[in-house]
């Protein structure tokens, strides 16, 4: 059993400090790349050492120093407050998962009780309340937690959906306030399940990645070998902690790893996104840091063609800046590249991975160095065709995601399930100890995926040279007249058009009045003027004819009408649902 640390007796870590001085960077005690059996013991060694969490404002300056062995101190308290509520290991606690000091302690604390975490989305990313508290109902039957716990801010639409789930719930604020008798804490094993992660297209039909301490801690020494982790690293993040990037990749790969972490807030990234190289730029020892591709675009997109980047910026020292959780757009990176190297931005400092919650987090990553490489495939490869003889020929520029993390073996298969040679194109499927015991309580969908250990990640993709390409994602893909098509060709064609941006078109199959199948494009419009509409849908619609030899329905939509996931990608399920069901109401023409 655990016992309480003489902190916590002494009470050394009140909340006395007033300074505002961040953790350092570099620190005495011998780093361990994940080498740990459990979550607890990883914690447990990172607060022997002076490294922490640094919570910034809106503009990113310092709010919140939080050392590891702070974090320690009020998650082991935590842990005790738990238990005296009647949490017994395996008991689920969900967590509105706000970037904060709060939802850390509360994350470790359920994890030294022996609970399982399970990190909920913030509102966000929903239109609206109703649509918030429909979410986080449906999560909560899917995990059946013990209790919920939410930031005060939120108490309205947080108390409703427990109510509605028959869920008992508290604000964080009240459950610190309780008292936290020292009982004996159990002690976690290495195929223990450590936490419960919803992946971010998790909406409708949830499924619960349940993930163990040897799945996760496995993942954590993948990063740091991959990023090739040095005792001078720091790490600056936006990312949500209720997304596997945000959660394992930031949040819980730095407390394994001894490395401190600079965070902003997602939504004041999403307000201010330039506050993220700010942060960067300001701290001289940052070299880490990861974003979806659309972080990357929307920073290079607000960057004025009159304005140096120079002047406000030094990104010289950033090693690794990550790309994951979506699509990578060589384009996008390029106009990131052209806007920040006289900042000293280094286009080898890109690292592409690929990964998934299935997973815990990383299947591939990409050499430090190594930067974005591209490989052109011409579209017939891509669609499962045979290359045409006659006319012209389209390719599409390809990224490499990287070598498989160490521990993990990725294999690309057939319709049949037969493994394919390089470099065929087909499913992705990955092997490894991180690999997910299976989604909680749902037997049947564990094994449509996990067939002998292997995990069918839905994804297609080839390999080349040991290096993993990534084509898209299998049920996205618009089969129509038995020709397939890839929705992000269509995409990023139309987003070629004047006026448009990455996110503002969504691409997929329906069927007509008549009985045809037929790709729909619903692109986000922000004229009001009815000839320049006229315009759009006839340039759209011949650009989609050039991509895919037919005609299409294009719908014009409100600005911000195209549903994302929680991670922010566009999720083109829910777009088809919505327009089918008629709550997404085109422009009139």
């Amino acid at each position: 059993m655990l016992q309480a640390p003489a902190a916590i007796e002494a009470g050394s870590y009140a909340k006395e400090m007033t300074d505002l001085i961040a953790t350092p960077t570099e620190d005495s005690l011998p780093r361990r790349f994940s080498d740990f059996s459990t979550l607890p013991e990883a914690l447990d060694y990172a607060a022997r050492g002076v490294r922490g969490m640094n919570f910034c404002d809106a503009r990113g300056t310092l709010a919140r120093a939080y050392p590891y062995a702070e974090l320690r101190h009020d998650a082991l308290t935590y842990a005790y407050r738990l238990i005296a509520r009647g949490v017994k290991p395996g008991d689920r606690i969900a967590l509105i998962a706000e970037t904060g000091p709060d939802f850390a302690a509360l994350f470790f604390g359920a994890v030294y009780a022996g609970a399982w975490p399970v990190p909920l989305p913030l509102p966000t990313s929903f239109g609206g309340a109703s649509a918030y508290v429909d979410q986080l109902k449906v999560q909560l039957e899917s995990c059946d937690p013990l209790l919920l716990v939410y930031p005060g801010e939120l108490a309205s639409m947080a108390d409703e959906a427990a109510r509605l789930a028959g869920v008992d719930a508290i604000a964080w604020e009240n459950l610190g306030a309780a008292k936290a008798p020292e009982a004996p804490l159990p002690e976690a094993q290495a195929d223990d399940i450590a936490y419960l992660q919803y992946s971010s297209g998790s909406t409708r039909f949830p499924h619960g990645v349940a993930v163990t301490h040897l799945a996760l801690l496995n993942n954590l020494a993948a990063h740091s070998h991959g990023m090739e982790v040095c005792d001078t690293d720091r790490c600056v993040s936006w990312l949500p902690w209720y997304h596997d990037m945000g959660l394992v990749g930031c949040m819980l790969s730095p407390v394994a790893n001894q490395v401190s972490v600079d965070y902003l807030k997602t939504e004041d990234f999403a307000r201010r996104p330039l506050a993220w190289l700010d942060l960067i730029s300001r701290n001289p020892g940052t070299t880490l840091s990861y974003s979806p591709t659309f972080g990357y675009d929307i920073c290079a997109r607000r960057m004025s063609s009159q304005t140096k980047a120079s002047d406000r910026f030094d990104l010289s020292r950033w090693r690794v800046a990550g790309n994951g959780a979506d699509m990578i757009r060589p384009d996008v990176m390029q106009s990131f590249v052209d806007a920040f190297a006289d900042a000293g931005f280094k286009a080898s400092a890109f690292l592409p991975s690929y990964g998934l919650a299935e997973a815990t987090l990383a299947v591939t990553i990409m050499p430090p160095g190594e930067g974005i490489q591209v490989e052109l495939v011409e579209e017939t490869e891509l669609s499962g065709g045979l290359a045409a003889n006659d006319g012209p020929q389209r390719f599409r520029a390809v990224v490499n995601c990287g070598k498989p993390a160490r521990d993990m073996t990725v294999e690309i298969r057939d319709e049949d399930g037969g493994a394919l040679p390089e470099p065929a194109i087909g499913k992705v499927w990955c092997k490894g100890p991180s690999v997910m015991v299976g989604y909680f309580r749902d037997p049947e969908a564990t094994a449509a995926c996990l067939v002998d250990g292997w995990l069918d990640t839905g994804d297609m993709g080839y390999m080349s040279g040991g290096y993993l390409y990534i084509v898209g994602r299998a049920k996205d893909m618009i089969i129509i007249n038995g020709k397939n098509h890839w929705p992000q060709d269509i995409e990023w064609a139309v987003e070629q058009l004047p006026g448009f941006k990455a996110g503002d078109i969504a691409a997929f199959a329906i069927t007509t009045p008549g009985g045809e199948e037929t790709p729909a494009v619903l692109v986000q419009c922000r004229t009001s003027d009815p000839q320049e509409r006229t315009r759009l849908r006839e340039a759209i619609r011949d650009r989609v004819r050039s991509i895919t030899g037919m005609n299409c329905v294009v719908e014009l939509v409100p600005p911000r009408t195209l549903p994302r996931t929680s991670s922010g990608k566009l999720s083109r399920a829910k777009a088809r649902n919505l327009y089918l069901s008629g709550e997404i109401q085109p422009l009139a023409a």
